[in-house]
């Protein structure tokens, strides 16, 4: 297993990184600020061709592996992490499952305007009984001639707000216990609406709402993997989409490290810059080390999933690993910046709040660690 990148992911890498820190990192903080979806950031990234970059060409994408998408969102999230979240739950959450399971009239009909930026995905399937117990999903669709009719709610979904293509997740009574379906319901639809936009702690830039079916008809051509297939669809989709996640928190985590290597070098307290305390340079030293120890996990899990190999064991690894990694490295950073850390002034409290929730979307670290403990023991 060689994880060398190829020169075109070299490339792939420094122009995303050169974008982000151009046109990203200088707003963050202004977007977190004002709580508001990011449109310009988002047709900067269609522009780069990355809403669609795992995509084939022949559904307007750009044929990547999503070892070189987790690359790109690694950068995007180091300057920004709630635009890196909007691309992970477009392009993993929603686009990712028509493409593995749809059949080629959905891929040829919902793919196109998805991979060229020209509408914003969504994954619907969180619901206020039913977090990490998908099985508990309540939205029924019920069978009407050529439609299903769906009634119920999702709530916390990520793009929600802004959303034209939801991939959202149904119960069919009838198929009971096994009914929970995978549909694709868009904006236009009769009964399709969106709730509230919901005022959160961090990645307040990656705007969440609730979404909201009354008798809402969907096309039955709009059933994607078959009735009564749902589970694994969601959670194959969650598996590609924790990976996501673990190149996000890296990206946090290499941001905390670096405002905390420019700060430790800078600030002097007892006659000599603070990097020359032990007590924070080995706190440096293990953020470096850790940061590439979560990177060579995402790289594993995504090099399996582009092999089509087992990685479900891997994803909850990255996961679990980098998201606490992020976590203790914005705590870590708050106390080497003291004082200035806990101000709004400085972006430590804003890495500090971008992190908590990846230890809690697609999945909880305690969720991370039943997938992980069921695969150490068989």
């Amino acid at each position: 297993m060689d994880f060398e990148l190829t020169e075109e992911q070299r490339i792939l890498q420094t122009t995303v990184k050169t974008f982000a820190e151009n046109e990203l990192a200088p707003k963050a903080d202004e977007l977190d600020q004002k709580e508001e979806f990011p449109w310009e950031n988002f047709k900067g990234l269609a522009n780069l061709g990355l809403t669609g970059m795992i995509l084939p060409p022949e559904y307007g994408g750009g044929g990547s592996d999503e070892l070189t998408l987790n690359i790109a969102i690694e950068e995007i999230a180091t300057a920004c992490a709630s635009t890196a979240h909007i691309l992970d739950s477009h392009l993993l959450l929603c686009c990712s499952p028509i493409l593995h399971f749809g059949t080629e009239a959905q891929r040829q009909m919902f793919l196109p305007p998805l991979a060229k930026g020209e509408k914003v995905g969504a994954y619907g399937l969180t619901e206020p009984e039913a977090g990490s117990d998908i099985a508990n999903v309540k939205l029924k669709a019920e069978k009407d001639g050529d439609t299903y009719i769906l009634n119920g709610q999702k709530t916390f979904i990520s793009n929600g707000e802004v959303c034209e293509t939801a991939i959202v997740f149904a119960t069919i009574p009838e198929l009971a216990p096994k009914g929970m379906t995978a549909f694709v319901v868009e904006v236009g639809m009769p009964g399709f609406s969106k709730g509230k936009k919901f005022k959160k702690l961090g990645m307040r830039a990656a705007t969440t709402a609730e979404l909201f079916f009354e008798d809402c008809r969907v096309p039955s051509e709009n059933l994607i993997g078959g009735a009564g297939k749902g589970v694994r669809i969601a959670l194959s989709t969650l598996d590609r989409g924790r990976i996501g996640i673990a190149s996000q928190a890296v990206g946090i985590a290499r941001a905390v490290l670096g405002k905390c290597t420019e700060y430790a070098k800078t600030r002097v307290q007892f006659g000599a810059p603070i990097a020359k305390n032990q007590a924070v340079s080995w706190k440096l030293a293990d953020m470096a080390t850790e940061i590439e120890a979560a990177r060579f996990l995402y790289y594993k899990a995504a090099y399996l999933a582009d092999k089509g190999e087992p990685f479900s064991p891997n994803a909850a690894m990255a996961k679990v690993f980098a998201s606490e990694l992020a976590m203790k490295a914005a705590t870590w950073g708050i106390q080497i910046f003291g004082g200035y850390g806990y101000m709004m002034e400085y972006p430590m409290q804003r890495y500090f709040r971008d992190a908590k929730v990846t230890e809690i979307y697609e999945g909880t670290s305690e969720v991370q660690r039943i997938i992980i403990s069921r695969s150490v023991l068989g």
